[in-house]
């Protein structure tokens, strides 16, 4: 499981060190793919082997399935990391999470997630107040 929030910096190679903690789940290979609100999700091979088997599920003649897996696959890319924790993000998926030195790493459970530090903050700053509100309707009885 994923959590925390954490500050690394992009490089001038497009390399993004992994925070410690994720690293031994992940040492073995990776899937960054485009995510929701123009971030990056990152995925455990294991966890996106269970994605794509969820999503096979889905009927070929369901447009919005069609398309909605043609613009994750995509833009998909499998890494490993590096002997230091770096993970190398493709130029397509930085320009997508409009990447800049100044990264966010959120554990989101079952994959981390890869924003643009001032995205991260608007889209926190916006959601604070919902989050609060919305604790009881999606999750009643739990917290």
């Amino acid at each position: 499981m994923f959590f925390g929030t954490y500050t690394p910096r992009l490089d001038d190679k497009g390399r993004l060190f992994l925070p410690a903690k994720f690293r031994d789940e992940l040492s073995e290979g990776l899937v960054v793919t485009r995510g929701q609100e123009r971030c990056l999700y990152v995925w455990s091979m294991e966890e996106f082997g269970k994605l794509t088997e969820r999503l096979r599920e889905a009927p070929v003649t369901n447009k919005g399935a069609r398309d909605y897996v043609r613009m994750f696959f995509a833009g998909a890319s499998d890494e490993t990391p590096d002997k230091q924790g770096r993970i190398t993000i493709p130029p397509m998926l930085r320009d997508y999470a409009s990447l800049s030195k100044e990264c966010i790493v959120i554990g989101a459970m079952n994959r981390i997630e890869i924003w643009d530090a001032a995205s991260w903050q608007s889209y926190s700053d916006e959601q604070e107040q919902a989050f609060a509100d919305l604790s009881e309707e999606v999750f009643p009885g739990v917290i």
